[in-house]
């Protein structure tokens, strides 16, 4: 009875927060349909490149060029989302991808496969100016109280959505045929466009000095820069904010410990292509797994961030371990079910980390700078997950996929073990004041 009356007190937190801030709840709505748009597709293409080429060299193209365009862009992305309107720069990312994502429908046959993947590269391009904005805005968009919360309900719904919308894409896919999937995606970047249109809540701070150190200056005090040109001083400023900072140096090379053990993902779907011979739906299966576990992750991550610096980092460690674990275990799995309840485990942990990490960074980093502290954080994890699903598409050719994914997780977990021992001195006497302290001001729901 009492977990029931836990569980209904942190939903109705929830509600409340959706129901109360009308502009939260747009945007939240907003990211659940495009992200659902998202997973249609990408189920669809997936199947449509093993179907015409049968390679999984080429699968791994679609995946990569989701991601490496992304981190090609979002340095500029990010002195973008400092210097003009967040509003406008989202609104223009959405109808950019909403036309460009009607272009899947010329790729018929294999030598007309390049348009989708132009098509991918280009979407990716778009995210890059969507995601980071969005995240960098999130803290200006709900009072401070609610902004656990709400990242735990952004973070649950990319989850949502690639359960939903991966699952119900392999259907399609299967059914309607893959031009209707990529309709759908057409649609959903429109929609939200529509709805972050409505939304009438500043997405940048009041400008002015304040306690947290927000203001117009960057780090120290200096002046920010302005214009494209200053690429390189805006890495300057990144640079100095977390040599400033351990706390933020930690949480900026989280997502990126976890993406270098990434490219398993590419191995979805020849799991469910080639070993549990369960063709689109297999792959929306799969995929969908990943996507539930990263809906819970962040709820359950939420309930258990209770230490500040501390905890949070410790809830980051556990869902490395997670993660681990249940890609560890998929190759041994005899069905498709037990596999997906593998993947389910490994994007438990997935999840956690992604929405606590964002967490941090939101509380640690002034809003002056955090459309390029949050650009370089998708930046760095964009790149590494790139990398290893190249390394996947090139090694499961050569031996296999469960080779494959035993020498992905291998890497990652090298990886883990490095950022557990940089981190240990946060996680056991965390230090206490400055900006980058990451305060627990919300019971656990």
């Amino acid at each position: 009875m009492r977990w029931h009356h836990r569980a209904a007190v942190g939903a109705h937190r929830y509600v409340r927060l959706l129901r109360n801030n009308p502009d939260f709840a747009r945007l939240y709505v907003a990211q659940l349909i495009s992200f659902a748009g998202d997973w249609f597709a990408t189920v669809a293409l997936l199947g449509l490149a093993l179907e015409l080429t049968g390679s999984s060299a080429v699968a791994s193209l679609v995946l990569v060029l989701q991601t490496g365009p992304f981190f090609i862009v979002s340095p500029i992305a990010g002195i973008l989302a400092d210097r003009f309107d967040r509003r406008r720069i989202l609104i223009a990312a959405d109808v950019a991808r909403a036309v460009v994502a009607l272009g899947f429908l010329l790729a018929r046959d294999a030598s007309s496969l390049w348009i989708a993947l132009v098509c991918v590269a280009l979407l990716s391009a778009g995210a890059a100016f969507f995601e980071p904005t969005s995240s960098a805005s999130l803290p200006n968009l709900v009072d401070s109280e609610d902004l656990p919360a709400a990242n735990a309900l952004i973070g649950a719904a990319w989850g949502t959505m690639l359960a939903v919308g991966a699952a119900l894409g392999g259907v399609v896919a299967g059914l309607l045929g893959r031009d209707a999937a990529f309709l759908l995606n057409g649609a959903s970047f429109a929609v939200s466009a529509v709805l972050i249109v409505g939304i009438r809540r500043s997405f940048r701070a009041t400008r002015g000095p304040s306690a947290g150190g927000a203001s117009d200056g960057g780090p120290g005090g200096r002046p920010l820069t302005s214009g494209v040109g200053s690429l390189r001083e805006a890495v300057t400023e990144t640079a100095a904010l977390v040599r400033s900072s351990r706390m933020i140096g930690a949480l900026l090379v989280t997502k990126a410990t976890f993406g270098v053990g990434m490219g398993v993902v590419l191995l979805l779907a020849i799991f469910a292509t080639d070993v549990f011979r369960a063709g689109d739906t297999g792959i929306g299966i799969l995929f969908a797994a990943r996507g539930l576990g990263a809906l819970v992750g962040p709820f359950v991550g939420r309930r258990r961030m209770t230490g500040g610096d501390a905890g949070l980092l410790a809830i980051i460690a556990l869902a490395l371990g997670a993660f681990l674990l249940g890609y560890a275990l998929l190759p041994l799995a005899p069905t498709i079910a037990l596999g997906a309840t593998c993947v389910f485990v490994a994007h438990l942990g997935g999840g956690t980390q992604w929405t606590m990490s964002s967490y941090g960074l939101q509380r640690a980093v002034p809003d002056a700078i955090r459309g390029r502290v949050f650009s370089f954080d998708y930046a760095l994890v964009l790149m590494a997950t790139t990398i290893s699903t190249l390394v996947a598409g090139i090694l499961t050719g050569l031996i296999g996929p469960a080779a494959t994914l035993y020498v992905l997780l291998g890497a990652a977990a090298v990886s883990g073990v490095l950022w557990l021992a940089w981190t240990r001195p946060l996680r056991v006497a965390p230090v206490l004041g400055g900006p980058a302290r990451v305060h627990d001001d919300a019971p656990p729901g």
